[in-house]
């Protein structure tokens, strides 16, 4: 193949997108270049995979929470635990899935350094997708490659009677 049909058809591969949907009041629609675009955090991460053993890598990317956080999760300001309600869903394009509540990733509660990563061993992923990255898991179960959509979810309403 000619160097020009090469350098044509990876121009043509688009940058890779994350939906965030839900209970937030400015959805978006975020690159990789978007997520550079925030402080970024770096950790160093060692974790079990299941089918290819321990893995260690170097992700960098901004907290999961300030992404959130700027697209206006629908808490209620009046009630300060109103956010412990909700969840967040984080699917990649391979269909793996993971759950995680919005207090563990909260600074008043959890505050687990959770990344969007758009970096993985200095190498962007623009063309990949973000990388969700949680670097107190022992197991790599909840690190999702190529991120597609990211749901906040809160609707679990604080009830006064039974469920």
């Amino acid at each position: 193949m000619s160097q020009s049909l090469a350098a044509a058809g990876t121009a043509a591969v688009p940058a890779a997108e994350v939906v965030l949907t839900g209970d937030l009041a400015r959805p978006a629609r975020l690159t990789v270049a978007a997520l550079l675009a925030w402080p970024q955090h770096r950790t160093r991460v060692s974790f079990e995979c299941a089918t290819s053993g321990v893995q260690r890598h170097t992700f960098t990317g901004p907290l999961l929470h300030d992404v959130l956080a700027a697209a206006g999760p629908v808490f209620d300001p009046a009630r300060r635990k109103d956010r412990l309600r909700f969840l967040i869903a984080v699917r990649g394009a391979d269909g793996h899935h993971a759950l995680l509540s919005w207090a563990e990733i909260d600074p008043d509660f959890g505050r687990a350094p959770v990344l969007l990563a758009a970096t993985i061993d200095d190498t962007p992923l623009d063309h990949a997708g973000p990388q969700l990255v949680l670097p107190q898991d022992r197991c790599g179960a909840r690190h999702i490659s190529g991120i597609e959509a990211i749901r906040v979810d809160g609707g679990y309403p604080a009830t006064s009677g039974s469920w």
